[in-house]
Order: C-alpha cells, then structure tokens, then sequence
C-alpha cells in the first residue's frame, strides 16, 4: 500500500524561497515530525515524505497513494486544505494532524476524513490500521506520546537538498507564556528521549549541520540540567562530528560546565527568546522566567559567546506596552545585549493560547475570516489590533528594526567581532546575511499584505 506523508508550504513565508534568496538554504527545516511517522509505519506500506518548502510536486502525475497524511501549523492550514481536497476529489483518504488539527478540530474535520489530535506517536498504528481495512474513524486523539516509545526518525526517506538536518530530543514546556501554543499542545511536563536513542539518531543524519528541534533543549530545574550535561557528555563520546543550533531559555547562561559540555558536543548556536526589552513587556507576556535573578543579559549573552556560541535573540512588536520607536529601541537593545543575530516577530494570537482567548474577548483578531486569513499567521505578519501601533505603525516599526540591526556596519561589526573571537564566523556571516535579504522580500510582503487588508482580502 502506498503512504504519502505531505508538508505543505505558505509561500508569504519569506524564508522558503530559497530561489530568491540563497542564504535561506539554511533557514529550511525538515519536517521531522512525519520523519518520526515514517519510523512507525509497518513495512506493507510504501511511504514517501514530500516537503513543499523545496517546491510543490506536480501531484496528479504522481501514483496514486492508498492513503494520504498532511501535517500542519496555522499558517499552512490553507494549504493544507487544497492539498487535501486534490486527493478526496479522487477517493483517496486523507488524515490530518498537528497543532492546527489540535486547536481547530472542527474546521479541520469538515475538510478531511480523519483528524489525529495531540502527538500521533501513541495512537498512529490504529490509524494505519483502520486505513487498511477501510474502516478510518473521524477522530483518533493521540494525547501526549510516551517520550521513550518516540522512534528513530527515517532521516532516509527525504531527499537531499538540505543544508540542516532535524532531531528532537525533548517536548513539553513548563513556561507557558501568553502566546505561546507548545504548552497546550506538548503539556508542561518536560520529557525527555532516552539519550542513547538521541546518539544513535544523531549518527544516521547526512547532514554535517544539524537542528534540534526542542522548544526547551535544557529545561529549567536541577535535574533537567543535569540529563542536559549527560546528553552532551555522551554526544561528545560519541565524536559525532555534527553542527547543531537549539532552543533554550536564557538560564543557559547559568552554568559554566552546562556551556562548556555542551560546545564540545558541537553546538553551534542557541536561539533565545528574549521577547521584550522592559520588565513590562516580559510581565505582560507572562515571562517571569527572564525576571528571576535580576539578571544581566549583556553578561549572560557574552557568558554563552565565550564558549564559542553565537546567540540568535528573539523579541517580539506588538505588545500593549509597545509605543512608536519600539522597533529601534528592540535594535538597539539587542545590538547592546551582543546577540549575533536579531529575529523580530510581530505579536500573533494563535489557537489554542491564552493570547488568543484574551484578544478574541476584546474583539482584537482583526484577521479573522477563516480559513482563508490562516495564510497571514506566520508570525511575520501583524494580525491582530495593536493598542498603540496602527496596521502602518506597526509594520513601519518591524522595518525599522530590522534596518537598524542589520545595517551593513552593524553585521560587518558582528562578523568581525565573530571571527576575533573564534566564534563561528561564517554561520554570523550566513544568518546576517539571510536575514538582510529577507528585508527586502519583507517590504513585498508588507506591501501586499497591506493592500489585501485594505481590499477586505
């Protein structure tokens, strides 16, 4: 039987049009979580991954599958939709899972055959099943999987064409900021893979430079940092001979041994999600966790660039705190912090958040003729009513940041300072200059998007 497990691509997402712009090579992720689907798919079944961000296939000349499975974020949700309507017109199942299928269930259902709400891991055997004999249920709700049971991903089955390779290693969040929907989707309980199936993986990825996927790659208590270190010991022993960027809270500053563990095991990177430049901010978005301590981020940024780690700083524009000129001071302040690389999003109310509840009470989702709006929920575009910042305000404040911090003198500062201090001057070189192009993809974007609001879309 013949498996077709589908990614589908938003092309408003700037980052995946690699043929405009080369740098964005290394900006595409593989879409690990049907990687890991594959890992538990019987034999009898002929599986192929298709990934739409290397370019949509021409599906009707494809073989036509038995069964078709499409995972999804908001922003892909539309899509996902005429991908699934292509193979129901020809008789072919569809099921949809993901966190768009979690948050929005009854919109997904009137648009698939099944849905798989929460992880798929624990119930997708059932699913593959009930396919086979023709007896598909309308909703299989997968829960929070067993971390352990989390197979080895088929790295094999997706082409090359990539410049990073994808592993996860770790789910759940405990923060539970205001915006974020990992915590709803993942729990809050923080679990970890066995690191011994975390080598073994790592070891059967082509690629030379490698994405760990984790919302939270060290956690945030004692023990989480203590698994942490074992992790990276055993990486270390296994001289793997990769390349990896994570995610991680800002306490990654806070151990010496953590940092020093952790660049021997080949980091290469951590992205950081600083969000706010004030107390307020952080307040409002409900993350107290960068308030503990007092803490000096000038000092932990530098702490974690010792170690020969560059920092990627995220914020967030759009906050009800934000005023006219956030978008420089963000520049500013994350120019003063020394990150390596700026990454500004504008506030967005996802599904499935307590920013979403919040702002759908007060009648602020000003995007919201749905299914069709889901394509602007990137991230990248703003949404929503801003209590301060007009549609104009607030994307004139996102150009400005991104002007501001990668001005020319400004990277040529950072790559310098990159390579005097032996800190991965050519991945600073790669994600300046990645971003700096985007700048100008943006103010297309910007513009189109404008002028469809102002339309009625």
């Amino acid at each position: 039987m013949r498996l077709y497990l589908i990614n589908p691509s938003n092309p408003l997402v700037s980052i995946v049009k690699v043929k405009e712009s080369r740098w964005n090579r290394y900006r595409v992720w593989k879409p690990l979580s049907l990687m890991v689907l594959a890992g538990l798919t019987s034999p009898e079944w002929e599986i192929s991954i298709v990934d739409e961000n290397l370019g949509a296939p021409d599906y009707p000349a494809m073989p036509r599958p038995d069964l078709v499975g499409i995972t999804a974020f908001t922003s892909q949700a539309n899509r996902a939709y005429e991908v699934a309507t292509h193979f129901r017109r020809l008789g072919v199942p569809v099921v949809m899972g993901g966190i768009h299928a979690t948050m929005c269930l009854e919109e997904v259902m009137e648009r698939a055959d099944s849905v798989v709400t929460g992880e798929a891991e624990g119930i997708w055997s059932q699913v593959l099943e009930d396919a086979r004999h023709g007896s598909l249920k309308r909703r299989y709700d997968g829960g929070l999987a067993e971390i352990s049971d989390v197979p080895i991903a088929r790295h094999d089955l997706l082409a090359t064409g990539y410049a990073c390779g994808a592993i996860q290693t770790t789910r759940g969040c405990p923060l539970n900021c205001s915006f974020c929907s990992v915590t709803a989707f993942n729990g809050a309980h923080y679990r970890q893979r066995p690191i011994p199936d975390v080598v073994r993986e790592f070891q059967l990825i082509r690629e030379k430079h490698v994405l760990v996927v984790d919302d939270n790659l060290i956690g945030t208590r004692h023990e989480h940092i203590a698994r942490a270190k074992d992790l990276f010991r055993a990486m270390a022993q296994a001289n793997l001979r990769k390349q990896w960027v994570a995610q991680a809270s800002i306490n990654f500053a806070d151990d010496e041994e953590l940092l020093a563990l952790a660049a021997k095991a080949g980091c290469s990177g951590v992205f950081i999600g600083f969000e706010s430049p004030t107390p307020e901010g952080l307040r409002e978005l409900g993350k107290k966790f960068n308030l503990l301590k007092g803490r000096d981020f000038c000092a932990s940024v530098r702490r974690i660039q010792r170690h020969g780690i560059p920092v990627v700083g995220s914020f967030i524009i759009g906050l009800d705190i934000d005023e006219p000129g956030i978008g420089k001071r963000i520049a500013e302040v994350a120019s003063r912090y020394g990150v390596d690389n700026l990454n500004a999003l504008f506030l967005t109310p996802l599904p499935g958040t307590r920013l979403w509840d919040q702002m759908k009470s007060e009648d602020r989702i000003a995007l919201h003729t749905f299914p069709e709006d889901w394509k602007y929920y990137t991230l990248t575009f703003p949404v929503a009513r801003y209590k301060n910042l007009s549609l104009d305000g607030i994307i004139e404040e996102m150009i400005s940041c991104g002007r501001d911090f990668y001005s020319m003198p400004r990277i040529l500062r950072r790559v310098w300072s990159s390579l005097w201090q032996r800190r991965k001057p050519l991945i600073s070189l790669v994600g300046n200059f990645s971003y700096r192009n985007n700048l100008r993809l943006n103010l297309k974007a910007y513009a189109y998007f404008k002028s469809s609001v102002r339309a009625g879309i």
